[in-house]
């Protein structure tokens, strides 16, 4: 199976999921940049949830390009991907609605742990497809940023109900961690 259909539709998955984020930023009903004052906490964690669903993008459309055609499995593991993403917004208004309370801040993490365990099965899929000498496996190699997120994750849940300020760090850490576009698929782009 071709997979230009899979890009296209997760592409347009993701730019709805962006455009439901900034869509959940309300205008204030005032003139004065003082009326500004409460959207910070909304505003700060869209900037955040935006950065992580660029990150996903970014990292999918480099994954993709590793590969020339799709199976079943990963269309299914696409959208297991794509679900959890898809939460993204959910969780990112409520966390900012609730000026990143312990448990919007936990669901919050527990929406990122869920989305990188999802992009885990993805590559790993992808990986099984193309096989273990493939371009991608040795680009996925050891993967120490993947397996290290879900503990950055697993600690921002946790410290989410003792210090709230820690937690957001953490998941601000973990983002700037991914931040730069994973090289290893661009190597394996231009060496397949």
């Amino acid at each position: 199976m071709d997979k230009h259909r899979l890009e296209a539709f997760s592409d347009g998955v993701i730019a709805i999921i962006i455009t439901i984020m900034v869509l959940e930023l309300k205008v204030p009903h005032g003139s004065q940049l003082s009326d500004l004052r409460p959207l910070i906490p909304v505003f700060l964690s869209y900037v955040l949830s935006f950065i992580y669903i660029g990150i996903y993008w970014n990292n999918h459309h480099h994954l993709l390009h590793t590969i020339a055609h799709v199976t079943g499995g990963v269309l299914w593991a696409n959208l297991y991907l794509l679900f959890w993403l898809s939460l993204i917004p959910f969780a990112t208004g409520w966390m900012g609605e609730n000026h990143f309370s312990s448990v919007p801040l936990a669901l919050y993490g527990f929406v990122l742990l869920m989305s990188a365990f999802a992009w885990r099965l993805l590559q790993t899929r992808l990986v099984v497809m193309q096989g273990q000498k493939s371009a991608l496996a040795l680009a996925v190699g050891r993967d120490f940023k993947g397996k290290i997120s879900p503990l950055f994750y697993l600690a921002g849940i946790v410290s989410a109900f003792f210090n709230g300020y820690f937690s957001e760090a953490i998941y601000v850490l973990a983002a700037m961690m991914w931040l730069v576009p994973d090289r290893r698929f661009e190597k394996a782009t231009h060496e397949s």
